[in-house]
């Protein structure tokens, strides 16, 4: 701590003996003053220092014994100490991540001086560090895999994403690295493992006919890295292993796919098409809101707000072990309401005129329940073929939808919640396409108008 102090303000002249003879009892009154004012802590020493030739100051420095006059960055993996409000010291420490988000778990220590801190911190962090010879060694990367999804995973995750969990945990990670022990898996076999995945990863199955690309996509490889490092950070956590051998490991670059719509000029074509088999409620308000294929499927009749001209989206659709499960959508953010055109309610109105007593707006023709996603997704084919399109994929329609509101002047943010994303940002950068020629038309105007200006 620093202060200066002015003392003795004498703008006369005097002698050279009286000015330092003042000088000499000012620094006595501060010393004096600041010994009483940090009691009597021998952790610092004070150091007077007296400057000015008519108006002399006194400095006063109050240094930690031992140290520099700045205080030192403690190192990475020491923890952090500070000073807290009730007058406690804290030491405050990283123990691992949470697998679910990725964020630091942080604990702390307390004590009534710094010094107490850093010794307890210390001692915490050593031991922090430390293996549960309790528990380690007992587990092979399989036997943990297993306990980790069951206790940790399986609980929070939605019924679609378990069947994913389980087919990289059966299929590719306990067949490639389930036999070592957890606590001698290194980052070199994980690493390799990956590579493996990448020549030679994919399934065959039975009674289907024989691969000939055997090798899986840079986008399944990088969803079992993320799936093993989760597991193996809990595994951390509950000090089985000392680090994350999956930390380091190198993932393939994910292909960049040009995005693709369907043509603005096949779009009539395409619905009377629809209207043919009887489908256009369906594909008309696919194709004016974007809705995913499992939440258009799973839409009921009291999700529609006739007066309103409103549609709530809670909940979609999938397949799973070949049986049609409903669930939450994708994220938090895909539970939205959605605006509709006029002419989009009188077709859902006129379509559920059809089946009045069916809770579902696009009940399946064969059963009059639930439409298989699967069976819709070959009619999209179907139209496509016979209006003599390129094929796209059904989840391209959502692409279409964003890409036209785009260009009509549709403003991201509206439009990224009419798509359920959790952010504008993630809408800019998935339709970079659109936005670029966004761009170019909006500099192209304001040209237009100055260069107006300048005739």
């Amino acid at each position: 701590m620093k202060r200066d102090f002015q003392a003795f303000k004498n703008r006369t002249a005097v002698t050279k003996e009286e000015r330092l003879r003042q000088r000499k009892n000012c620094a006595a009154i501060v010393k004096d003053k600041a010994a009483r004012l940090r009691g009597a802590n021998d952790n610092f020493l004070i150091t007077v220092r007296l400057s000015g030739s008519f108006v002399p100051l006194v400095t006063v420095l109050f240094v930690a014994k031992g140290a520099d006059t700045m205080p030192k960055r403690r190192a990475n993996g020491e923890g952090n100490i500070r000073k807290r409000k009730d007058g406690r010291w804290e030491g405050r420490y990283t123990v691992g991540h949470d697998p679910e988000t990725g964020k630091a778990i942080i604990k702390n220590v307390l004590g009534k001086t710094q010094a107490e801190v850093k010794e307890k911190l210390k001692t915490a962090i050593s031991e922090s560090q430390k293996l549960d010879v309790s528990k380690a060694g007992t587990y092979t990367v399989s036997s943990w895999m297993k306990m980790w999804y069951e206790v940790y995973a399986e609980p929070r995750i939605r019924p679609n994403t378990k069947s994913y969990y389980t087919n990289y945990i059966e299929n590719h990670i306990i067949p490639g690295i389930g036999s070592i022990p957890l606590d001698k898996l290194t980052t070199i076999q994980i690493q390799r493992f990956y590579n493996n995945l990448q020549k030679t990863g994919r399934i065959q199955r039975k009674n289907f006919p024989e691969l000939k690309d055997k090798s899986l996509s840079p986008r399944v490889v990088r969803g079992v890295h993320t799936l093993l490092h989760n597991c193996l950070e809990q595994a951390v956590a509950e000090r089985l292993i000392l680090a994350n051998p999956a930390q380091g490991c190198k993932l393939p670059q994910l292909e960049k796919k040009e995005m693709k719509i369907l043509p603005q000029e096949k779009i009539g074509l395409y619905l009377a098409e629809a209207e043919k088999r009887g489908l256009l409620a369906a594909f008309y308000l696919e194709l004016t809101t974007g809705l995913r294929r499992g939440e258009l499927l799973a839409l009921q009749w009291t999700d529609l707000d006739v007066e309103n001209r409103t549609l709530a989206v809670t909940k979609q659709v999938n397949r799973i072990n070949g049986e049609l499960v409903v669930s939450p959508p994708k994220t938090r953010n895909s539970v939205r309401t959605l605006a509709l055109p006029q002419q989009a309610v009188d077709l859902l109105i006129a379509e559920h005129k059809k089946h009045p007593r069916n809770p579902y707006l696009f009940p399946s023709p064969k059963t009059g329940t639930m439409y298989d996603p699967d069976a819709f997704r070959r009619t999209h084919d179907k139209i496509l073929k016979a209006i003599g399109a390129e094929h796209i994929r059904f989840h391209d329609l959502r692409h279409t939808f964003a890409t036209l509101s785009l260009k009509s002047g549709v403003d991201v943010k509206t439009l990224s919640g009419a798509l359920g994303h959790y952010s504008a940002g993630f809408t800019l950068n998935t339709y970079t396409h659109a936005t670029a020629q966004m761009k170019q038309d909006a500099a192209d105007t304001i040209g237009g108008v100055i260069s107006q200006q300048m005739r």
